[in-house]
């Protein structure tokens, strides 16, 4: 038997998206998620003031992103 706690809950499994992006600080790890599926992952550089765009540094080799909340993306902590 397992000890209480030891299974994780379908909830607790993945964490909650973002609504305010404003609450992001540069260097935070995060997976850009569209259509339930992660389509990008890395760190934020920066984040509008506005709290409606956020530049990503990818966490492979490439070129920054930016990702625009009127897109349909989500942001989760990774």
């Amino acid at each position: 038997m397992k000890a209480r706690g030891a299974v994780l809950s379908r909830r607790n499994a993945h964490p909650a998206t973002i609504s305010d992006w404003g609450t992001l600080s540069p260097g935070d790890r995060v997976e850009i998620i569209k259509h339930a599926h992660v389509v990008a992952s890395g760190e934020v550089e920066e984040v509008s003031k506005s709290g409606n765009v956020l530049w990503l540094v990818p966490a492979s080799p490439s070129e920054k992103q930016l990702f625009l909340k009127s897109d349909g993306v989500q942001v989760r902590r990774s």
